[in-house]
């Protein structure tokens, strides 16, 4: 009898005789690139190092792109950006080391935003590892110890034989919900030893789907339909799943007024009646969760933002869909259902009965008025109008990459994403200089749209290595940064926790200069002519750098 299995694992006659021959001159760097290749990578990002030399040095015999980055941290931030705009595992190659470590703060923003990024390593030679002192350069007594901690799973390879496999785990591990990021590390001699080993032509690392269990989608559908002030908080998780469209459909189902987390950006229309934005650090937006009877919460942990700072106490029954195990009831009791988003909404979807609720859409209506009359109360018009210039030059698919700055903050709460998918920032971990990076990242992706980074000056610092990257690559990627001669959330923290502001203050450049001096064009603007500068720039090929000197103040909190 034959099973069906018989026909994928025995080889053609075809096959057989490539195996036999394999080309001469090939090493473990080559099984490292036929990997990535035959599992659908087109574009590695990365920086070379002694150790690596032979993962680099196989580059130039495949058809991978090779997008380098000037400082590992900022490979990392890039990655990451790439797997978020296209939903695939890129990977990261990296030397062994200072060099691995340096991407260390990239990979927890990746980890805490679910981005799917397939870090390799090089390590020392094989007689240096497993915690003997050999003196060898970059030697770590245990270097995947330093990244286990971060990343979803690690794995390490001793023979060239392992190679495949490893990376094939690797790549089934980041794209298993929740995404995120992996870690794979080959000794240098691994990399460098030529190899008679076939080409690399068939893997298999098809991601685990989770799927909800049947009884508890039947339960969270009975509640949801039966509920008199149902609400739904869609978080990062309705994003990384592709899963906007399912939950419109059963927001609109439900007529169940939805507010996004500010990882969740886009996942929701803004204008649509049933939205509440995304105003989160908002006492009115709070309490209206809060008086929800079946609070819906899809793709989100609840974590401190998404909370108020913690503030919010749900009084009704929460359900909560999370792929992430450990995010599944961590904050509040809830029916917590393990599931990847997509398939969970669809079960929902599939299940629920409709309701109508009439004074749904007057309710958020109301409360979004509360919102601004609580705004427009604080003298904040310049920095709503230089966030208004920002949208409006903005196309409207085109996405944009938001470090840790006030004008990202603001976004976080007022900005509209348009596109699901499209307004990403380092919310997840909160590291600096993660905006202009990442932007190189979105925009190899997809050279044919540009790409918006959006920086403070001191953010800015982080990344100006990377005007070299975005001028040798011609990158589409326009950077706004916001000067306000230092860390300006910082100063106000601590002017109003002390009276008077430590260490924020920074001498900076002149960032037209510096980025001319890269053969970046580059304008200082105003916040007048921002929204035609911005633009204009956006509208050029390659890179470019508006630079507007402005203090902005934040709105005032509501959770103290």
């Amino acid at each position: 009898m034959t099973h069906d299995h018989d026909l994928v694992l025995r080889p053609t006659a075809r096959q057989v005789a490539a195996a036999l021959s394999p080309p001469a001159g090939r090493n473990g760097g080559d099984l490292v690139v036929e990997a990535l290749a035959g599992l659908g990578a087109t574009t590695v990002f990365g920086l070379p190092g002694q150790h690596a030399l032979g993962m680099f040095d196989a580059l130039r015999r495949s058809d991978l792109e090779y997008v380098g980055l000037r400082v590992e941290n900022n490979a990392g931030f890039a990655a990451d950006a790439h797997g978020r705009i296209t939903g695939q595992a890129t990977p990261l190659l990296l030397s062994t080391g200072p060099g691995a470590l340096t991407s260390l703060a990239a990979l927890q923003e990746a980890a805490a935003a679910s981005a799917p990024v397939l870090a390799i390593s090089s390590q020392v030679p094989s007689p240096g590892i497993g915690g003997g002192r050999h003196g060898y350069l970059h030697e770590l007594r245990d270097q995947k110890a330093s990244f286990r901690d971060i990343v979803k799973s690690v794995h390490t390879v001793r023979t060239a034989s392992q190679i495949p496999s490893a990376i094939a785990a690797a790549w089934e591990s980041a794209l298993t919900a929740p995404h995120g990021p992996v870690w794979v590390e080959i000794p240098q001699d691994v990399l460098l030893a030529e190899t008679t080993l076939p080409v690399v032509t068939a893997l298999d690392a098809t991601p685990h789907d989770l799927v909800p269990r049947p009884e508890l989608t039947a339960v969270a559908a009975h509640l949801l339909q039966n509920a008199e002030r149902p609400a739904i908080i869609a978080g990062g998780g309705v994003v990384r799943s592709d899963a906007s469209g399912k939950l419109l459909a059963l927001a609109e189902k439900l007529d169940a007024p939805v507010v996004t987390t500010f990882g969740g950006k886009g996942a929701f229309p803004w204008e649509h009646p049933l939205s509440m934005q995304s105003w989160l650090e908002d006492r009115h937006t709070t309490d209206f969760l809060e008086d929800a009877d079946v609070l819906l919460v899809v793709g989100s942990g609840l974590g401190e933002l998404s909370s108020n700072y913690h503030t919010f106490a749900p009084r009704g029954r929460v359900v909560q869909i999370e792929a992430d195990l450990g995010k599944l009831e961590s904050n509040h009791a809830a029916l917590g259902i393990h599931a990847d988003a997509r398939i969970a909404l669809t079960a929902l979807l599939e299940t629920v009965e409709e309701r109508r609720d009439p004074s749904a859409a007057e309710r958020v209506s109301a409360l979004l008025a509360k919102v601004r009359e609580r705004i427009a109360g604080q003298e904040l018009t310049l920095e709503q109008e230089v966030l208004a210039a920002v949208r409006e030059a903005l196309p409207d698919d085109s996405p944009s990459f938001w470090d840790m700055t006030i004008l990202a903050y603001w976004a976080w709460s007022a900005f509209d994403a348009r596109r699901p998918n499209t307004m990403h920032s380092a919310q997840g971990a909160g590291g600096l200089g993660y905006g202009f990076p990442a932007a190189l990242g979105a925009a190899a992706a997809d050279r044919d749209r540009p790409v918006l980074a959006v920086s403070g000056d001191g953010g800015a610092m982080y990344s100006i290595a990377e005007l070299a990257s975005a001028k040798q690559y011609e990158l589409p990627v326009t950077w706004l940064i916001v000067d306000d001669g230092g860390y300006g959330i910082l100063r106000e923290y601590m002017t109003d926790a002390f009276g008077e502001a430590t260490a924020t203050e920074l001498c900076r450049p002149d960032f037209v200069a510096l980025a001319e001096s890269f053969g970046v064009p580059a304008v200082r603007t105003t916040t007048e002519s921002l929204r035609e500068d911005l633009a204009k720039a956006l509208a050029r090929p390659g890179p470019s750098v508006v630079v507007l000197p402005a203090v902005l103040r934040m709105f005032a909190p509501t959770h103290l």
